[in-house]
């Protein structure tokens, strides 16, 4: 029982740094423009670039 002191506080910490993470992930714009990502893999013109 004594291990649960270490134990709750650690992942107490855990979850608010995932929280701190995902806040931040979504203040910095990371979740605009989930479209776009999925229909640019399947733009083959867009990844070639000309040689001249």
């Amino acid at each position: 029982m004594n291990v649960l002191i270490f134990l709750v506080p650690i992942a107490l910490g855990l979850g608010v740094l995932g929280l701190g993470a995902f806040l931040w992930s979504i203040r910095t714009g990371q979740y605009n423009d989930l479209d776009g990502a999925a229909e640019r893999i399947l733009d083959e013109d867009a990844d070639e670039k000309p040689l001249g």
